[in-house]
């Protein structure tokens, strides 16, 4: 495969995961923001984590931590302008889908474009 039909690819992979979160955000099935994304894994609605790479070291350590330990799935994506800007709003640099349905489909795009990578 070329490089730029990788490259390709991956934008599309890229702007599926980005859609999937806007319109989970649309649904109400969404929470933003480090506090909201806290209170939604304690409290075991939180069926999926996404922290943005750029995000402090602290954060990031925060939430992998209580993520491993309340057993929800997270992953390392975007960054704070583009989780925020999929989302409606200006940074954010964490998240957490709510419905198992929204979450299995970006897992699901997320691990195919680890495997295209």
């Amino acid at each position: 495969m070329t490089d730029w039909k990788r490259r390709w690819v991956r934008l599309k992979q890229r702007d599926k995961i980005l859609s999937l979160i806007g319109l989970a955000l649309r649904a109400g099935r969404c929470t933003s923001g480090e506090t909201m994304t806290e209170n939604a894994v304690r409290s075991g609605n939180a069926r999926l984590v996404i922290v943005a790479s750029d995000a402090s070291d602290n954060t990031k350590k925060k939430f992998r931590n209580m993520c491993e330990f309340y057993r929800v799935p997270i992953y390392i994506y975007g960054d704070k302008d583009t989780l925020g800007h999929a989302m409606g709003k200006e940074f954010r640099a964490s998240l957490a889908i709510l419905d198992e349905g929204f979450a299995d489909g970006i897992l699901k795009e997320l691990k195919n474009r680890e495997d295209i990578a």
